[in-house]
């Protein structure tokens, strides 16, 4: 499938897009340092296994149907906003506990669980309609009609994912390495700050963006 489209820069840009900081970037690395590196990986595999669902609603055309209802998008957008939203008021309320970030305390692993970190993956990616605006613009112009829409969609963001798999979990992992340091609790509530600061930042900028 290689050689019917030019997949060089496709990867050029998806490897750029992947390492720019944002919204993926800041809850892999939140949730790093709450539970360890494998929280971080597991935030990482679902805000990656949603490239697959923008992927399929790309090459399905559903996406001209979101974004041709200014209602619906407007909608789907809202959901996404207010879903960053409520992360960033929890990284606040987290903020203002005198506490360090441990590992292995027993409240801290109830509070994030694997699955919760899973499900906050997936959810803000999902949610946002950003990438689906991206893979509707990006993605066709890599694509061979003469070849399956679908399959060759897929097959990019498998590409996607394992370039933001390596990049998110070399992240997870720097991250838990210095546990020690983001245990102190001066060091936790400015993180968990900074990080409910501009995850709440994201989701108005989200919710007020016109695309």
């Amino acid at each position: 499938m290689l050689e019917h489209f030019q997949w060089l820069p496709f990867l050029a840009t998806i490897t750029l897009l992947t390492m720019s900081p944002g919204v993926d970037t800041i809850i892999v690395m939140r949730n790093a340092a709450a539970g360890g590196w494998r929280l971080g990986f597991l935030t990482s595999l679902g805000i990656c296994m949603g490239l697959f669902a923008h992927a399929t609603v790309s090459a399905l055309g559903l996406s001209v149907i979101l974004l041709g209802s200014a209602g619906l998008f407007t909608a789907f957008k809202l959901v996404g906003a207010a879903y960053l939203v409520y992360l960033g008021v929890q990284a606040v309320r987290s903020a203002m506990k005198p506490v360090g970030m441990t590992f292995k305390d027993a409240k801290s692993a109830k509070a994030l669980t694997a699955w919760g970190s899973f499900r906050q993956g997936i959810l803000s990616n999902v949610l946002n309609p950003k990438p689906i605006i991206f893979y509707m613009a990006f993605l066709p112009q890599f694509i061979d009609p003469s070849h399956s829409a679908l399959a060759q969609s897929l097959f990019m963001a498998s590409l996607h994912f394992i370039i933001a798999m390596l990049w998110q979990t070399f992240l997870a992992l720097m991250v838990h390495k210095a546990r020690v340091w983001l245990a102190r609790p001066k060091v936790a509530q400015v993180l968990d700050g900074l990080t409910g600061v501009l995850l709440l930042g994201f989701g108005v900028k989200l919710a007020l963006s016109q695309r």
